[in-house]
């Protein structure tokens, strides 16, 4: 009984559960049908039931109440979510199927394809009249199978491209919308992308991000800061300066030219494009500077070479109470050292101790190479040694230094002390050590350094093999170098003009003619250093046709205007001997610089013209160039040369104007010329107040107490020099030997001719032993000038046989005469010089018939 009322109840409730179920069904079905019955256009979707959800395909559904909430509109993507929770599995797929469909379903029924581009032109049409209503997927999307637009409701995709899309989308990128009847319509703001604006500016389109710019700012939509800031990067980058005011006056125009950001941005741009009036007159309008304002001011005026100026704005930002950071100390430092102004830079390291940067890695870098560029290597040394953290850019600036400073041999030391601490070279290192290898014609040390390139994989690098070349060439080694040239994987221009400048250094005209015809032949584009090397080549061969030829292509090619080029056009006439040529070619010139008039008066001096060189300078005064320290040392030879005192002095006076006497290149001329011009005694006080002395400064004023047969003081000087710890080079001792030769002082030289290997390791030269023979036969020692001559480890040239030969006709020696008249011959055929002399010997010791034998010779 039980039992059975237990069963009958749980039959009653099913019943009762199963009715219930039917109500809500029949609910759900009657209320959809009836809302999309009243709209038509608009149907609806139930997502509640799979089966209204198959039938509807339209954009939007009807959500159903419940809980007195009223019918709600929801978007298919909403949908697909709640089905996703509500219905079957195979419900949703179905649905997805339908959504990917949706197009095809869309077009007429039976047109296919066809039907399919005509749906598409209608979405393309509805993306035009309202493009805010599609996502742009082109800078987002992950995968080409992606469409570049898709609608934010339906989803659809635009992907068949009608004929006439590529037209009215580059007119939508230029940001507008131009519809069929004419008028135009804004782009909407999402359009505007700064990533967008980026890939223009990055692609160097800077106009088309312009044009973006412009729009929305006519549109009196607020583009970010950023914005502005990209693009006048692109335009920092690119140089455009056009461009970059053209976004300025966006900037004045949208009121943010006192956003300091901007208008540092703003400086930095003009000064990249080389408007530093433009960048100054920003820095000045500024209401306010930071320590950034300053920095790129600062940077302005340092890279354009206006350094004094740069030192004098960072004094004013001290002045104003702003504390420099470790980036605006080193601009300043770059400056100091490119002025060699040691004592600013000596007050920017004290100040960097005050404020705690000398610990940073790139400050130690920087003050290391500003003493060493401004000539104290021994303090950057010091500076090096005690940085408490070192990278391979800090050994790089202390080879820099030492290399700079004509201290190869210190370079290359450093270079073995930086492998045994384990610090890694870079291919900037090698270059350093290359160079240093090639001032100092060290070839063993180079081929090592090959070597360790090799190794290390840097030989492929194009810069590298470059001065490779360089090296090889400067070494005297050109078999080698042009065979590295042949074997590179990858050359450039500069390769080209290295292996030209190595044959030009080598005497071997041809052969760099030759190469450059080959650059011609492979379509190999010169450039203006090409042709100045060329010209450099030509000029100290003399080769004068040559050179004519080359100045002729030089006119075709479009360099003649080129500055530099037409320095080395005047020049290569000038050592050519033709001053006309030169001086019309000066005269004709566009642009003229202070190296242009320097070459000028260094080709009227060359040839002898000193007066018209005099005159030239004062020309350049007239027209307002300012001189420098080369053109003071020109005219300041020209002077020596005339033994013109009185112009000499009117120089000395411009110098200490212009505050060139502390220059020690000026100083050593000026003890030089007053030496030559018989003024010793001043020329030596001189050299005593010289607050800077190199071993040319002892070598000028040991070579002019020579010149004046002053041997004693030259011999004391000499001593002094090495009391002081001046090395002596190979020109010293061809100064002080040539003393002993105007004082007859045989033992002396005899002795430091021998202690010139000895001691200070100086190789002899073939001056060093022509002045030995030149010794001797002011001695009339000539069996021992024979001997010396004869020992000799290298070859002879003509001038010491011939310095023998005169000897030997002074004393009468006829023995002598004829084996030095035979040796000079051989090396000198054509030299009418060795015939007389050997006939005027022949002549005073009374052998006519040898006299008549070699008259018959010449």
């Amino acid at each position: 009984m039980i039992v059975w009322a237990a069963s009958s109840s749980c039959s009653s409730l099913l019943i009762l559960l199963l009715f219930l179920l039917i109500l809500i069904n029949l609910y759900s079905f009657c209320c959809p049908l009836a809302s999309s019955s009243s709209s038509s256009e608009d149907p609806q979707m139930n997502t509640l039931s799979h089966l209204l959800l198959l039938r509807s395909l339209g954009t939007t559904a009807r959500l159903p109440p419940s809980r007195g909430r009223p019918w709600m509109d929801v978007t298919r993507k909403e949908a697909l979510w709640i089905n996703n929770r509500l219905n079957p599995h195979w419900v949703r797929a179905r649905l997805q199927f339908q959504q990917r469909r949706l197009f095809a379903f869309s077009a007429p029924r039976g047109s296919g394809h066809a039907g399919r581009l005509v749906r598409m032109e209608q979405l393309w049409q509805e993306f035009f009249s309202d493009p805010s209503q599609w996502w742009d997927n082109r800078l987002t999307k992950k995968t080409p199978k992606h469409p570049d637009f898709k609608h934010k409701r339906t989803f659809e995709g635009l992907w068949i491209n009608p004929s006439w899309l590529k037209e009215k989308m580059a007119s939508m990128t230029l940001g507008h919308i131009q519809s069929g009847d004419g008028s135009r319509s804004r782009v909407p703001d999402f359009f505007f992308n700064v990533d967008k604006l980026s890939k223009l500016c990055e692609e160097g389109r800077l106009k088309e991000a312009l044009h973006m710019l412009e729009l929305m700012v006519q549109q009196n939509t607020k583009p970010p800061i950023h914005a502005y800031v990209c693009l006048l990067k692109g335009c920092s980058r690119r140089k455009a300066l056009a461009e970059g005011k053209q976004v300025h006056a966006l900037i004045v125009q949208s009121v943010l030219d006192s956003n300091i950001l901007l208008a540092n941005t703003l400086v930095r741009m003009y000064s990249k494009c080389g408007s530093l009036l433009h960048a100054h007159k920003v820095f000045s309008n500024m209401p306010q500077h930071d320590v950034y304002s300053w920095t790129a001011i600062i940077s302005a005026y340092a890279d354009r070479g206006e350094v004094e100026e740069a030192i004098n704005l960072f004094h004013q930002m001290q002045e104003t109470g702003l504390a420099p950071d470790k980036v605006l100390f080193v601009v300043a430092l770059k400056a100091c050292a490119t002025l060699a102004g040691l004592e600013q830079g000596r007050q920017l390291h004290s100040d960097i101790i005050k404020r705690g940067f000398q610990s940073d890695v790139i400050v130690g870098n920087t003050l290391v190479k500003m003493y060493a560029k401004c000539g104290c290597t021994e303090d950057a040394r010091e500076l090096f040694n005690n940085m408490g953290e070192r990278n391979v850019v800090s050994w790089n600036a202390m080879i820099a230094g030492y290399a700079q400073n004509g201290l190869g041999k210190d370079a290359l030391a450093l270079y073995e002390q930086m492998k045994q601490e384990g610090m890694q070279p870079n291919n900037v290192t090698f270059l350093l050590l290359l160079n240093a290898c090639a001032s100092l014609a060290a070839l063993e040390q180079g081929k090592q350094l090959h070597s360790e390139i090799i190794k290390r994989g840097y030989q492929s690098d194009v810069v590298v093999g470059n001065t490779l070349v360089d090296m090889y060439a400067k070494c005297g080694c050109t078999e080698d170098a042009r065979e590295l040239f042949d074997n590179m994987n990858e050359r450039d221009v500069v390769s080209w003009t290295a292996m030209i400048a190595g044959y030009a250094q080598n005497g071997l005209g041809k052969e760099a003619l030759a190469l450059y015809e080959q650059i011609k032949q492979e379509g190999m584009q010169p450039n203006n250093v090409t042709f100045v090397l060329l010209l450099n080549a030509y000029a100290s061969l003399a080769a004068l046709e040559q050179g004519k030829e080359l100045h002729s292509e030089i006119i075709k090619r479009g360099f003649q205007l080129d500055v530099v080029v037409g320095n080395a056009l005047v020049d290569m006439y000038a050592k050519c001997a033709c001053t006309e040529d030169a001086q019309k070619l000066f005269a004709n010139m566009s642009e003229r610089d202070v190296v242009s008039w320097n070459a000028m008066i260094a080709g009227y001096a060359q040839n002898g013209l000193g007066k018209e060189a005099l005159a030239l300078y004062e020309q350049m005064k007239q027209e307002g160039t300012q001189p420098n320290n080369v053109t003071f040392v020109l005219l300041l030879n020209t002077c020596a040369s005339l033994a013109a005192l009185e112009q000499g002095k009117h120089l000395h006076s411009e110098i200490i104007k212009r505050g060139f006497q502390s220059d020690v290149v000026v100083g050593n001329t000026l003890v030089d010329m007053y030496a030559k011009c018989g003024c010793k005694e001043y020329a030596r006080e001189l050299f005593d107040n010289m607050s800077e002395r190199n071993v040319v400064s002892w070598n000028v004023m040991i070579a002019g107490y020579a010149q004046n047969g002053l041997a004693q003081e030259a011999l004391a000087l000499f001593e002094q020099m090495q009391r002081e710890g001046t090395k002596p080079n190979k020109v010293t001792y061809i100064s002080v030997l040539s003393a002993c030769v105007h004082s007859g002082l045989v033992d002396q030289g005899r002795y430091f001719f021998d202690s010139m290997c000895k001691n200070h390791g100086v190789t002899p030269t073939k001056e060093h032993y022509a002045c030995m023979v030149d010794l001797l036969r002011h001695a009339g020692c000539l069996a021992d000038a024979e001997l010396f001559i004869n020992k000799m480890p290298i070859q002879p040239n003509s001038v010491v046989w011939m310095t023998l030969l005169g000897a030997a006709r002074n004393h009468g020696h006829v023995e002598i005469g004829r084996r030095a008249f035979d040796c000079v011959v051989k090396l000198e055929p054509k030299n009418a010089a060795p015939y007389v002399l050997l006939a005027n010997i022949y002549a005073a010791a009374g052998r006519k018939d040898e006299l008549s034998k070699i008259r018959n010779e010449m």
